[in-house]
């Protein structure tokens, strides 16, 4: 007997090197993997400040975008036009989302309408970009025959409303059960339950899923380019064409002029640090507590 555990032994310890080997293997690829992609987002950010920050002047927010050829100019149109588009998409998207993911989360398992929905907006989440921007340009664009800046919202609000809809409905899927069946049990119906009991117990996770849709389409290039076009002076008329920062910096960094190529970086820089602070305050908020 003693014998036999003894020629056990080794194989145990054989078998315990070889996990051992294999788990800091692994440790040591996630260790690489992360380290990489660290390392080549710090050096985005490195070329992003270098060479943008010397555009941060206060004429980068007070005046439009220079004609060809000339000095100076800023990117006030182009801001002024995002912030708008953005916002305008996003009350378009967000009660539109909130209450499709409402919808969802208590109706989901009990008809077909529900699973379509689940299934279409999954569908959309993955879609291209440039397929929608082309699809509002089909449908709307080209039946009035001006690009505008409703054009240009109409289509960041169907990239908008998926993210709402599924963050909405994953994150009322995560209250308890006994905290909703204590709020049948006081006699409370069902509409307010789903909006007084189980939407206020997430309204962290909700608002972030709210901040991550503005966050994505902030920096959409693609439909804007086919919705809103560009506009070089400024214009708060949403029914025509309108500047916007996605495209004014894809336009300025082809250009051959120097300060075109500035303004881009500046923009670039812009929108990058905008959208990495909504990131940095969504994750805040989604790391508030459930309560039990």
């Amino acid at each position: 007997m003693k014998t036999s555990t003894m020629n056990a032994a080794p194989a145990v310890n054989k078998v315990y090197r070889k996990r051992l080997l294999q788990h800091r293997v692994g440790i040591a690829l996630s260790v690489a993997a992360m380290s990489l992609g660290l390392a080549v987002l710090l050096w985005i950010l490195a070329t992003l400040v270098i060479n943008g920050v010397q555009a941060l002047t206060p004429a980068l927010f007070t005046q439009t975008t220079p004609a060809p050829g000339s000095e100076g100019g800023g990117l006030m149109n182009a801001i002024v036009g995002s912030l708008m588009m953005v916002g305008l998409s996003t009350l378009v998207s967000t009660p539109i989302g909130i209450l499709a993911g409402i919808y969802l989360a208590e109706y989901g398992e009990e008809n077909k309408l529900a699973q379509v929905t689940r299934f279409v907006t999954d569908i959309m989440l993955s879609a291209p970009s440039i397929v929608i921007g082309l699809f509002v340009y089909t449908i709307y664009v080209a039946n009035v025959n001006h690009f505008s800046g409703y054009a240009g919202s109409l289509a960041l609000s169907l990239i908008a409303v998926p993210v709402v809809v599924r963050t909405t409905d994953n994150m009322l899927r995560l209250v308890p059960n006994s905290l909703l069946e204590a709020a049948f049990a006081l006699g409370a119906p069902r509409w307010k339950v789903a909006t007084m009991v189980r939407l206020r117990a997430v309204k962290a996770g909700v608002v972030t899923g709210v901040l991550l849709a503005v966050a994505r389409v902030s920096g959409e290039t693609a439909p804007l380019l086919f919705t809103a076009l560009n506009n070089q002076f400024f214009s708060a008329d949403m029914n025509k064409p309108m500047a916007n920062l996605p495209y004014v910096i894809y336009q300025f960094a082809m250009s051959p002029y120097d300060n075109w190529r500035e303004l881009a970086w500046g923009g670039a820089l812009l929108v990058t640090f905008s959208v990495l602070a909504l990131n940095i305050i969504s994750r805040t908020l989604f790391n508030q507590k459930i309560p039990n």
